[in-house]
């Protein structure tokens, strides 16, 4: 029989941008059963967005030149537009994926505010929050007061 004589080298270590992706592929949910529907769901929404801006990058056009200053301003106009949707998308997709953490760690559906529980019906509603309404209304009242 042979044997094989171990590296005294130690094993390189995963680079983060590594562990970041291998942390981000679908991964059978093995938390709370209640929450198994939300986890698909996050998943499915966090694929579809990754595609539409892959799709967006590959497609995207350069600003042509138009001899019509409104054309042009029209051009620019809507290229903006396009970019401030994908940068809200951008910020869902980081609000996903904090929430899939939160899921790994057993820590979803806990209010941040008051370290309640989060009703099922309001994280259906809005699968990313991280506040119950009682909390969320003070949070955006007290917002307003401010600004």
């Amino acid at each position: 029989m042979l044997r094989t004589r171990k590296s005294s080298l130690p094993a390189a270590a995963p680079s983060r941008a590594m562990k970041q992706t291998a942390s981000k592929k679908k991964r059978p949910y093995a938390g709370d059963p209640k929450y198994a529907l939300i986890f698909r769901t996050l998943h499915r929404q966090r694929t579809e967005l990754l595609h539409g801006a892959e799709a967006v990058v590959e497609q995207r056009p350069g600003l042509d030149t138009f001899p019509d200053m409104n054309d042009q301003a029209t051009a620019e106009a809507d290229q903006n537009f396009a970019l401030r949707i994908k940068d809200r998308e951008r910020k869902l997709i980081k609000k996903i994926d904090d929430a899939l953490d939160r899921m790994a760690t057993r820590t979803y559906g806990i209010c941040e505010g008051c370290g309640e529980n989060i009703p099922l019906k309001r994280l259906k509603a809005r699968p990313v929050t991280t506040f119950c309404i009682e909390c969320k209304t003070r949070q955006e009242k007290a917002e307003q007061a401010g600004g």
